[in-house]
């Protein structure tokens, strides 16, 4: 490895101090961290550190992922893999740490805690306590990932206990999940040793998790967006706070990572060394992360940005080398296998006939920027004896197609989309990876979830003659194209929603979570109409 100098003003983000220096790097880690005189452009800093990030979802494969990323000073992500489990098991989570391994980028992966996700939709394969217990023994996989089972956590479910109680055993961290859980149910599931939680959407609920011992992450990514809501909190509870994606698809990584919302809070007037700690450094206290923070003798994973306002990267290094230069990635691509789990016939559009009925719909109304979802009741629109979906209304048809074997279609209502024609489907619909679809029409609607089924996972889009596909080919839900391209063409599919009327700022993200049943209030799985308060099927 090669040693060099490089000059700057390093950023002491734990001494609130800034200063000229010399830095001298030697076989990955810093030597040296000298003062000099004269007077030096840029600004030497740590790495960013995305800590909640399901890298599925940016429809990379992990080392393409980290190409994108490094272009914006992220060296490190707190990855969740339970997306590739849901669909291939403890395999899929070796596949994406195998994959992550091949660049020079550091990946850690957590411990998938909830595979499946719940007993009311259909997965591709399980992971219970025992296997659980398997991966966190392993040095690599640093944490349980987000505990989004909470009713098991407050009900004592045994299963679910005893997967907190391996990694309390191992002194590895336990994340947690539990939207909108306030007061003394927040502080019992904090107690059983959920130590974050990414999915606080008003400063009132982050605060009430604060007080009880909890780290707050601050997520904005593609389609949950929260950094209005709590960027305030930074203020006074930067200690306990670290700044996260969740999950981010490949046109907006591109443009920008932590980077961007680390510039947006300073923006907003917080501190820029209690951002820089959120964003730099309380991930690597809180799970013990082995990377550098700018320190003699660190390993040397570094950036140098233009300036503190826009933190635009000029060069990114992780374990002394150049990755990233001037918005330029210099990871090369790596060759990748592409296990998969797809088996489910074509439709027909009869399979998404629902019969006239009397009385009002339960629709779901999802909201852009949240993964919540309201309840609304809306009257039918009956048509020769049959409920169909009336865009003049902004009533559709929403559909979760079973992709691991033949079965009913689940048919369901939505609102508030926007869609005047046409229809989407995508596979990539949390956590279980059937394939979800909205239409305006049965046709369009069979029509984008055959060709989902055709390209064995992907995103689509129907408008008669018109057909659009992105194949996912690695687990249905990656793609192993390079990144670039991968984010050319969801822009282009992206582009051609909307053009359809859709109203979301990001449609396939917002369709994508649409089946995430352990969010409230209102979802739609394989088997049905779910009821996310009372944590049950409607219908099936």
């Amino acid at each position: 490895m090669n040693a060099f100098t490089i000059q700057g003003n390093l950023v002491d983000i734990t001494a609130r101090a800034i200063r000229p220096v010399e830095m001298a790097v030697r076989e990955g880690r810093i030597q040296h961290i000298n003062p000099t005189a004269g007077p030096v452009s840029g600004y030497l800093m740590p790495g960013f550190i995305d800590a909640h990030v399901h890298v599925e979802s940016s429809m990379l494969i992990p080392s393409e992922f980290a190409r994108l990323a490094v272009t914006h000073g992220t060296v490190a992500t707190i990855s969740d893999p339970h997306e590739i489990a849901n669909v291939l098991g403890v395999d899929g989570v070796d596949y994406m740490i195998e994959n992550g391994r091949q660049v020079p980028f550091h990946f850690f992966f957590g411990a998938p805690s909830c595979v499946p996700a719940t007993t009311f939709e259909t997965a591709g394969a399980s992971i219970d306590s025992e296997q659980v217990g398997q991966l966190l023994e392993r040095p690599e996989v640093l944490y349980l990932s987000e505990m989004m089972n909470f009713p098991g956590v407050l009900n004592g479910d045994p299963e679910v206990l005893k997967k907190i109680a391996h990694a309390q055993r191992l002194g590895k961290p336990v994340d947690g999940h539990a939207p909108g859980l306030r007061g003394e149910l927040a502080e019992r599931y904090i107690k059983a040793g959920m130590s974050t939680d990414h999915e606080c959407f008003t400063a009132e609920e982050a605060l009430d998790k604060l007080k009880h011992g909890m780290w707050v992450q601050i997520r904005e990514g593609s389609a949950a967006k929260n950094f209005e809501a709590l960027q305030g909190l930074l203020h006074d509870h930067w200690e306990r706070m670290m700044l996260c994606s969740d999950d981010k698809h490949p046109d907006s990584l591109v443009l920008g990572h932590l980077d961007s919302v680390c510039a947006r809070a300073v923006a907003a007037g917080v501190d820029v060394f209690k951002v820089l700690q959120a964003a730099c450094l309380n991930p690597i206290k809180h799970y013990k992360l082995p990377v550098g923070q700018l320190r003699v003798g660190d390993p040397a994973d570094f950036i140098m940005v233009e300036d503190l306002v826009t933190f635009k990267s000029l060069k990114t290094f992780i374990r002394g080398e150049l990755v990233a230069e001037k918005g330029k990635s210099l990871i090369p691509r790596v060759k990748a296998s592409a296990p998969n789990n797809f088996s489910c016939s074509p439709r027909r559009a009869a399979d998404f006939h629902v019969p006239a009925r009397t009385g009002e719909l339960l629709v779901i109304e999802p909201y852009d920027g949240q993964l919540i979802t309201g309840k609304v009741a809306m009257t039918p629109t009956v048509v020769d004896g049959s409920c169909v979906a009336d865009p003049s209304r902004d009533l559709l048809k929403i559909a979760v197609v079973n992709r691991y074997a033949d079965a009913p279609v689940a048919v369901g209502w939505i609102t508030n989309m926007g869609f005047k024609r046409g229809a989407l489907a995508s596979c990539v619909a949390h956590d279980s990876h059937n394939i979800v679809a909205v239409g305006t029409n049965d046709e369009d609607l069979c029509a984008a979830v055959n060709a989902v089924i055709a390209a064995k996972g992907g995103v689509s889009l129907a408008d008669g003659p018109l057909q659009m596909t992105l194949a996912l080919p690695v687990a249905g839900i990656m793609s192993d194209a390079d990144a670039y391209d991968v984010a050319r063409d969801y822009s282009a599919i992206d582009r051609a929603a909307k053009e359809l009327g859709c109203t979301m700022a990001a449609p396939y993200m917002t369709l994508s979570f649409m089946a995430l049943l352990v969010i409230p209030h209102l979802k739609m799985s394989d088997l049905g109409l779910f009821d996310g308060d009372a944590f049950a099927l409607i219908y099936g």
